[in-house]
This record gives C-alpha cells, sequence and structure tokens, in this order.
C-alpha cells in the first residue's frame, strides 16, 4: 500500500532547475516539510538528461519525489508520483508503467477535473487559482476559490497551484483543497525550512 499523498508540492520549472543553490534549498525544504512535502521534478524546456539530473538532485528523503510528464525518467529514480499534462500518457498507460506511483493530472477546469478522473488519476493538480508571477504570459483567467471548489466535488484529492503563498493556503484549505504547490513561495523563501513547516502544517490544521 504506497504512503498518503504528500500536502505540499514544491514545483520547479527551468529557473528553479538551474540553480547553483538547488540541491542546498531542497535540503532545508524537506527539512521542514517532511515526508508531507513532495518534489516535483518540472522543467518543459528541460533536456531529457537535464530532467533526469534534476530528479536525482530533488531526492531528498523523507519528502518524496514526482515527476511531471517524463514518464522515462520517472522509471529511473525513486519515483512517488507522476504528474501528467494534456501532452502526457494516460493515467491508465501510466499505471501500468508504476503501480505504486501516484498519477495525477494538471487541470483547468471542472470538466478537465471529470474527464482526468474518468481516466483513472489519483488526484488533480489544479490551477492557476491566482494570478502568478512564475507564468506572467499565462493567457487563462486565474480559477479563484469558487472555481477552485466547483473541481473539488469532483471527488479526487485537489492540490491548488497558482499564487500560492504562506498567507492563503488556510482559505484555499476551506475550499475542500487536500493540500498546495508552489514554486516561488518555497524556492525562493528567506527560510526554506520554517517556510515549508509552517504550509504543511496549514494544509493539515
Amino acid at each position: 500500500m504506497k504512503p498518503p499523498l504528500p500536502h505540499l508540492h514544491a514545483v520547479t520549472d527551468e529557473r528553479v532547475a538551474r540553480r547553483p543553490d538547488l540541491e542546498s534549498v531542497a535540503t532545508a525544504l524537506a527539512q521542514g516539510g517532511g515526508a508531507d512535502l513532495a518534489f516535483h521534478a518540472r522543467g518543459r524546456t528541460l533536456s531529457g538528461l537535464e530532467h533526469f539530473q534534476l530528479a536525482h538532485r530533488l531526492n531528498h528523503p523523507p519528502a518524496r519525489l514526482f515527476v511531471n510528464d517524463r514518464l522515462d525518467v520517472a522509471l529511473t529514480v525513486p519515483a512517488a508520483g507522476v504528474q501528467l499534462g494534456a501532452g502526457s500518457l494516460s493515467p491508465a498507460d501510466a499505471r501500468g508503467m508504476g503501480r505504486e506511483w501516484w498519477i495525477g493530472c494538471s487541470v483547468h477546469d471542472a470538466g478537465e477535473a471529470k474527464a482526468a478522473r474518468l481516466a483513472g488519476a489519483d488526484y488533480l493538480v489544479a490551477g492557476p487559482v491566482f494570478q502568478t508571477a512564475s507564468h506572467p504570459d499565462e493567457t487563462r483567467a486565474p480559477l479563484g476559490l469558487g472555481q477552485l471548489s466547483d473541481i473539488v466535488t469532483i471527488g479526487l484529492p485537489v492540490i491548488a497551484i497558482g499564487g500560492i503563498t504562506a498567507d492563503r493556503v488556510r482559505e484555499v484549505r476551506a475550499t475542500g483543497a487536500y493540500g498546495v504547490a508552489a514554486i516561488r513561495a518555497l524556492w525562493d523563501a528567506t527560510d526554506p525550512a520554517a517556510t515549508a513547516a509552517m504550509m504543511a502544517g496549514a494544509c493539515t490544521a
């Protein structure tokens, strides 16, 4: 039986993936979040080798490692889960590659959430909930808490992403969302360990 899905997800992008201090910050985040923290090895323009190296650099137990999109990379590292985008394999196909993985899908509205559930996803990453500095060219309007609540009613654990800060965790959780994911709020924190501990605690309070 696989361990529970983490409530706090620290997601990388290309900028974070190429930071020279990545491993030291990851170590601090893992100290703060513990087993309730998942690192997501993610970077849409990373080469296969870069994605592979990133996944290895994010392997910091007791935090758990998730790999976004690159299932070939997930097969080579101790991945606890994968997150699938619109161009990825289906959840059913992914499950055939890693039966112990948590398999999630990125969704942007209730319709996509329903489709992901029917396709066999274990959890959803829904966003952007708020305006986000990580994707200034994002053309989708933020979901807001109302649409996030609609996605929660689909019945799968929902991880909210997009503009998530430590101060917003409790209001996001009030919608029924299972947890939160962030890039800047965690990787750019002045005290990563304390921030991860605070956000993980707010997710389960």
